[in-house]
């Protein structure tokens, strides 16, 4: 084993490669964070360029296409000013089934991520942590809600939530350090929704503030403790290691400007990339020691991968009108206002969910067409079940832009997720009639069904065409931008790829803490979930490195 240059070595510097750079470097470890992207900061957040948009922002995500981002121009919040914190699909290619489509958005730079996420965090709760699956094949979590909980008001300290005290159980409050306020039309949803429904509750967003230096706070304590080295531009190959032992030595690096490949060496490894990347880099990782991938014992690597099941609608709510902000956070230029509504997931008998979806939206945030009627929007999250035939394997006959073998993705809805999605369709649409919105259309990978005046009725009518030609590619799995699982943690290494420290079985050095490590999809985003594991789990790495 060649002498390790660092104590740890930390791959991705988005939502968990921050939270991992800050705990190991607070426990004193020295420790290295690979981007694969370039170093950005405030000058590459241009508020003042402006480019002319619509709603559908056809032309914008025409345009992207034709120069190399095809895939990256489907993200519902996509514009040009943001195209930078895109990959190009070009040089990221991957594969899919025929019969599978599947929109893996993702950002290549210092942060990842965290730049082009909608900024809302949710806990999650034990009906994510111990719920199985009805088809049978899922498993309960190896953690339980009330081990996580120290975690997440740690994580909600660090970032500045925003939010208020709603006291819902089926969607728990978090630590907040500001209030979170509601617009009057929004108000009045929340009067006419509980009303009618009392189990179905509105609550405000839970979600943080714009970030002026363009760092989130943890990586920025990471790099002020002395103790980190980031290495920019430098793509994690294959994460190396000992023949004898089988523990992780490091990894081998390419320049993403050079190609220039080389080594360095970490007494362990935290895989922070995402999902589908982390998956990746552990089957490329593949050894005399390990034959099928880097700890791939169990023969689960990549298998039970999921997105979460999406659907959007928009149209008007006559009750109220124009456009009002209420975002009490501080304005930010190049993103515009946050916050807004959501409709946690029903609440049944003794706090317990009675549904398997969530909603995000808005109302009366946003300009009003002639009518003057309130604008809503609103997207929905459903439950996918775990599906060992949905999985990332390696496809070998495709190679990125650095000759590195590319993922080959799997994600397929069953019966089961047909169904919860139809529930989920009728339950947005019961609920926006019921208050007396007025919709324009619902959408989801089931199709497209048009209402009232159809979509986007104050468009041209090429766009509106366009929009409806396209909306069945762009509306596919991993439209909600929430993929989870693939290196799912567990009780036993017969039955996971990680424990219950996010540790591989195999290889006890090499921990995964993205959402790959997920055993269940949940219905609420996985951004503050992945940072309080990824706290745990390197609290207790730092822990064993010092025994």
């Amino acid at each position: 084993m060649p002498t390790a240059q660092f104590d740890a070595m930390v791959i991705g510097s988005g939502a968990s490669g921050s939270f991992a750079a800050r705990e190991l470097t607070a426990q004193g470890l020295k420790v290295v964070l690979l981007e694969a992207g370039p170093e950005i900061g405030p000058k590459d957040f241009d508020a003042q360029r402006k480019i002319r948009q619509s709603d559908i922002n056809l032309w914008q995500r025409a345009k992207a296409t034709l120069t190399g981002q095809g895939v990256q121009a489907r993200a519902a919040y996509f514009d040009m000013r943001m195209r930078h914190l895109f990959v190009n699909d070009r040089e990221h290619p991957y594969t899919t089934p025929p019969d599978a489509p599947f929109v893996w958005i993702r950002g290549r730079q210092a942060g990842g991520r965290t730049h082009t996420f909608g900024r809302a965090l949710l806990r999650w709760t034990d009906d994510d942590f111990r719920m199985r699956s009805r088809a049978g094949t899922g498993e309960d979590w190896p953690v339980a809600y009330d081990e996580i909980v120290p975690y997440y008001e740690e994580v909600e300290r660090s970032l500045g939530i925003y939010g208020r005290v709603d006291d819902v159980p089926t969607q728990p409050d978090s630590v907040y350090s500001h209030e979170a306020l509601l617009t009057d039309a929004e108000q009045q949803f929340k009067a006419d929704l509980e009303g009618r429904w009392p189990d179905r509750r509105v609550i405000t967003w839970r979600y943080i503030g714009p970030e002026p230096t363009r760092i989130l706070h943890p990586l920025r304590e990471a790099m002020a403790s002395g103790n980190l080295t980031i290495r920019y531009n430098t793509i994690a190959h294959k994460v190396l290691t000992d023949e004898t032992t089988g523990r992780a030595i490091g990894a081998e690096v390419l320049d993403r400007l050079t190609g220039t490949c080389s080594t360095i060496a970490a007494s362990a490894v935290v895989l922070c990339a995402s999902p589908i990347e982390s998956i990746r880099l552990m089957l490329n990782s593949a050894s005399a020691r390990h034959p099928n991938g880097l700890g791939n014992s169990s023969g689960l690597l990549g298998r039970y991968f999921m997105d979460q099941l999406p659907c959007i609608a928009t149209g008007t709510y006559p009750k109220a009108k124009g456009a009002a902000p209420a975002d009490t956070a501080p304005p930010d230029p190049f993103y515009g206002p946050s916050g807004g509504i959501f409709v946690p997931r029903f609440v049944g008998e003794g706090g317990k969910a009675a549904s398997d979806f969530n909603f995000q939206g808005s109302i009366g945030r946003y300009p009003t067409g002639r009518s003057g009627d309130a604008r809503l929007s609103f997207f929905g999250f459903g439950i996918m079940q775990p599906d060992a035939d949905n999985r990332i394997t390696i496809d070998p006959r495709t190679k990125d832009a650095w000759g590195i073998p590319v993922p080959h993705i799997r994600c397929k809805m069953g019966e089961a997720d047909k169904a919860t999605l139809t529930r989920q369709l009728d339950t947005l649409t019961e609920m926006v009639e019921g208050t007396g919105g007025e919709l324009e259309f619902v959408g989801s990978p089931l199709g497209l069904v048009e209402k009232g005046r159809g979509a986007y009725p104050e468009a041209d009518p090429i766009s509106r065409f366009l929009f409806r030609r396209m909306f069945t590619k762009t509306m596919v799995m991993g439209a909600a931008i929430h993929e989870a699982g693939g290196a799912r943690m567990g009780e036993t290494p017969e039955a996971s790829v990680l424990n219950r420290w996010n540790q591989s079985w195999d290889v006890p050095n090499l921990l995964v803490t993205d959402a790959s490590a997920f055993p269940t999809s949940g219905v609420a985003g996985t951004t503050l979930t992945i940072m309080a594991l990824t706290l745990r789990a390197c609290r207790h790495l730092a822990a064993e490195l010092r025994s």
